[in-house]
């Protein structure tokens, strides 16, 4: 087979696990379908399987840790097939999960975050077969898009309690805002979500002596909590900002003063910040308001973490310009990702396909990118063990 026919059987390929996914419906925590391609697919190529279901919240969440090769350097695929619901199907070009192609675009629910880019993981690793020294592994969670306890976190810790070793993972998250090798994401701000309660005493306006209103305290409250800047950024992050979310006391008269007043907030925050030093901050803040006030803050709060330019990252940057010609920018912007977890186990960098049209109606991809997406995995592949395998 020529280079060219062997490129077009490997995109093809690619194409034609990104239909089988999206044609398994998966709406978050409902992935087993979906996983089920995933298993078969790297069953048949040779490797160990293992299914792994945990409901630690109540519902069974599916997820699969697959790997060749025993020796080191383990290079790890992460992502997830669980997707978000569709919405009105009726409102779609194609069905939400019919896998269509029309004009070159593939359309569905998770073309684009991210059943493209597993099949473009699949496509590239059964391409490049079992490497000759090291191993090549997957790790793909149906619980991401859902409240993502017992997803990829819950295989973190199977993974690190049975000793398992990953080297270095790429998770395939949407991570270039216009253009296929536009960013890479070398790292990701954390997340810590709040709530302020000011106790007042309710009471008839007409007589504010008899009442306590909370709201004016509240004011003072968020007034010295957002007075000025959580920092000015550092040299790989954003300056960490800080939003209120919601005011509310719960009151639809125009004649009471309520009882009580709350405000949620959440905040992105930067290396500048660990969990406990955000958290004594802003406690810190609201203590300079001189006002009475409960802070609680909601479970389920992320660390910020950053995968340092190195060796590693520039092998990803490399294989993107091999394919692109074009390196992209290393960003830490945006939301959070599974990659949260997986950095406790190794540096971890996600690349992915366009994200504009992840969560909408008519989610879709064209294949050209989802081509240039498998073959720059490949390039990766063959960087990676050539460097790390040496």
């Amino acid at each position: 087979m020529t280079d060219a026919a062997a490129s077009t059987a490997v995109s093809d390929q690619a194409l034609a696990f990104a239909k089988a996914l999206i044609q398994a419906p998966s709406v978050t925590p409902d992935a087993g379908q979906a996983l089920d391609v995933v298993a078969d697919a790297l069953k048949a190529a040779g490797y160990h399987v293992e299914r792994l279901v945990f409901s630690t919240a109540g519902v069974p969440v599916d997820n699969l840790y697959a790997r060749i090769g025993t020796a080191s350097p383990n290079l790890c695929f992460a992502g997830h097939v669980d997707v978000v619901p569709p919405g009105d199907a009726a409102s779609w070009r194609h069905g939400p999960f019919s896998g269509a192609v029309e004009d070159g675009v593939l359309y569905g629910r998770g073309a684009v975050d991210m059943k493209g880019a597993v099949a473009a993981f699949l496509a590239a690793a059964l391409a490049y077969g079992a490497p000759a020294q090291g191993s090549l592994s997957f790790l793909i969670t149906g619980d991401e898009e859902g409240p993502s306890i017992d997803g990829t976190a819950k295989v973190v810790d199977w993974l690190a309690a049975k000793g398992e070793v990953i080297d270095h993972c790429i998770v395939g998250e949407p991570t270039n805002p216009n253009a296929l090798g536009d960013m890479v994401k070398i790292g990701r701000r954390g997340s810590l979500s709040g709530l302020i309660t000011v106790e007042g005493r309710q009471g008839h306006v007409a007589y504010p002596h008899l009442a306590d209103n909370p709201v004016p305290r509240l004011v003072r409250l968020l007034t010295a909590l957002t007075a000025a800047p959580l920092d000015n950024g550092s040299a790989h992050f954003p300056p960490s900002n800080l939003e209120v979310i919601s005011v509310d006391v719960g009151n639809t008269a125009y004649n009471v003063i309520p009882g009580a007043a709350t405000a949620k907030f959440n905040v992105r925050y930067n290396d500048l910040y660990s969990l406990e030093s955000l958290m004594a901050e802003i406690a810190r803040r609201l203590d300079t308001a001189g006002e009475p006030y409960v802070l609680t803050f909601r479970d389920g709060a992320s660390e910020s973490f950053l995968t340092a330019p190195g060796p590693f990252v520039e092998t990803v940057l490399d294989a993107v310009a091999d394919v692109t010609g074009q390196r992209p920018q290393m960003s830490t912007t945006g939301g959070t990702s599974d990659a949260r977890f997986i950095k406790s186990l190794c540096p971890v960098v996600e690349f992915g396909l366009v994200g504009q049209t992840m969560h909408m109606v008519n989610e879709a991809t064209p294949v050209a990118d989802l081509t240039a997406l498998t073959a720059i995995y490949e390039r990766l592949i063959a960087r990676y063990f050539a460097t790390f395998a040496a």
